[in-house]
């Protein structure tokens, strides 16, 4: 019969072709999104694998997308007029994709800008940040939009990750976040107010961190979060869902309304 640890062998053997063929492709710029999507998530304690660039291409202004577009992994980044990193708000994004836009296959590098803006419903496959600038992006569409990020990762983000300004709905799957302080918030001084929706499955989040969804309660937001994987974070310092009053914060945790979530559906590794 054979023994636990001889499977457990086999096992991590069969993981490191895979991880493998992620990182090959990814630097061929040959990688899929529904591949990315399966794979780039660790099994193990490791973080998920992020890929090498195909190329890069400075962007000296906003770079407006409609359609399908493919950059088969090549790196953009902001230069001139978008060669900052920091902080400062209303920044322009490197990409403004319009209602309706698939983008796909794309590293954001330093300097990050504001990253991507969506103007309406989008879908960002495989989409990479290797430092966030602002914020990585910006969903700005109209109520009864839905914005969809499969696959991909971001990065050294001293502020957010996705900050969702406009109305409708977020779906984030096979996604990993490194060093970061928001992953997800629902705007809570924006002129126009929104009942906003973000529904997390799958996603991997590593410390340092400070909360992975920030939502208002007071505007009847709704976050679902399902396997979710915190690494490196044995004190549990990471909020899984902070509940805000537009900017007040007014508690944390799963309930019935507005964070819907088990503590089943939590890992920590």
């Amino acid at each position: 019969m054979t023994s636990r640890a001889a499977l457990r062998t086999a096992y991590r053997r069969t993981l490191t072709p895979r991880r493998a063929l992620v990182a090959f492709g990814a630097a061929l710029g040959m990688t899929g999104a529904a591949l990315a999507a399966n794979v780039t998530l660790s099994t193990t304690a490791t973080a998920a694998t992020w890929p090498s660039a195909n190329g890069s291409q400075p962007v000296t202004a906003t770079i407006s997308l409609s359609g399908t577009k493919d950059y088969a992994m090549k790196r953009l980044y902001g230069s001139g007029a978008l060669g900052t990193g920091d902080q400062a708000e209303d920044q322009l994004p490197i990409l403004k994709l319009a209602a309706g836009t698939v983008l796909k296959n794309v590293i954001i590098g330093p300097p990050g800008a504001d990253g991507i803006h969506c103007e309406g419903s989008c879908t960002l496959q495989n989409v990479w940040w290797e430092d966030v600038g602002e914020d990585a992006a910006t969903f700005r569409g109209p109520n009864g939009s839905t914005y969809n990020v499969t696959g991909g990762g971001a990065r050294k983000a001293s502020d957010k990750i996705f900050q969702h300004n406009g109305g409708g709905t977020l779906n984030i799957s096979n996604f990993a976040a490194q060093d970061f302080k928001t992953l997800y918030r629902s705007c809570g001084d924006c002129s126009t107010s929104y009942t906003r929706k973000v529904n997390l499955n799958t996603v991997e989040v590593t410390a340092p961190g400070s909360r992975i969804v920030g939502i208002n309660v007071n505007r009847n937001d709704v976050a679902t979060l399902r396997k979710i994987t915190i690494i490196g974070d044995s004190s549990r310092k990471i909020i899984p869902c902070q509940k805000y009053n537009n900017n007040t914060a007014v508690g944390t945790g799963p309930d019935s309304t507005n964070c819907l979530y088990a503590t089943s559906d939590v890992t920590y590794r």
